[in-house]
């Protein structure tokens, strides 16, 4: 049986998603708790696929990853979150056809950045953003990592002020490696004055123009969604939801007190 999950993630303390040799990943984690508790043999003999890499330091809150196994059973987030640590929790599972690809069968995905609202113009980074919806080269906006093609479609840019913070929503087909941290720099740029559309314009163009820009910071970043074109009938797991969602309450609060300490330190009174 061929089973996909659902999982979400904190990306503080790994080095990205993807198993890397020597240092703590997401997949790393996964594939060490579905080996002990003898869900699978190996990544490999396995056949896993995964819905896309995130960087490191990047969250996710519905990362897709699928996976042979012949113990179905167990399967299932509570008993694969008894494996995992706390900053990586599955919250959904399902079965699908045995040819699924979590990475090749996804339609879209769907990123947010959270970062400060202020010393930007709002009306100014929507504008921009409607010009990068679209099919363009996006060669000025990653690394490119190998990829034969730099051309990618955006489908959606949606930027608005929340509180204190402004969020940029960015939907696509798939992303080149650091593609929406570095969006979410040329749009930072242009809501403060620095740059303008034409600038923009000539991003697009890399044939004819060249400027390497660096990525926003890596904690603002959360993939929130991978879209499919086929129906998959996923079970949620509620216990799993309410077991994350008390201890991420702790981190919240331990970052609330931090925040306040470090406005003393610097408020000199």
């Amino acid at each position: 049986m061929r089973v996909a999950l659902k999982l979400a993630y904190i990306g503080t303390e790994f080095h990205g998603s993807q198993i890397q040799p020597n240092v703590v990943t997401v997949e790393g984690e996964l594939f060490k708790a579905l080996r002990n508790i003898g869900i699978i043999e190996s990544p490999k003999s396995a056949n896993n696929t995964c819905a896309g890499r995130t960087d490191a330091g990047v969250h996710a809150l519905e990362q897709v990853v699928a996976f042979d196994t012949d113990k179905p059973n167990l399967a299932i987030p509570r008993i694969i979150n008894s494996e995992l640590p706390p900053t990586i929790w599955a919250w959904a599972h399902a079965e699908v056809p045995l040819d699924f690809d979590a990475r090749r069968d996804a339609v879209s995905r769907h990123y947010r950045y959270v970062m400060s609202g202020e010393g930007y113009e709002i009306s100014k980074i929507r504008e921009a953003s409607k010009l990068l919806v679209g099919t363009h080269d996006f060669e000025n906006f990653s690394r490119t990592n190998g990829e034969k093609s730099t051309i990618r479609t955006i489908e959606m840019i949606n930027a608005r002020v929340d509180g204190d913070l402004t969020k940029i929503d960015v939907v696509g087909n798939s992303f080149l490696w650091n593609m929406v941290r570095k969006i979410v720099t040329a749009l930072s740029m242009i809501g403060r004055g620095v740059r303008d559309n034409d600038w923009l314009l000539q991003m697009l163009n890399p044939h004819i123009y060249e400027e390497g820009i660096e990525p926003a910071p890596a904690y603002g970043l959360t993939l929130l969604k991978v879209n499919y074109e086929k129906k998959i009938e996923w079970i949620e797991d509620n216990y799993s939801l309410r077991r994350a969602s008390e201890q991420n309450q702790k981190g919240i609060l331990r970052h609330r007190v931090m925040a306040e300490v470090m406005e003393e330190l610097i408020s000199h009174e």
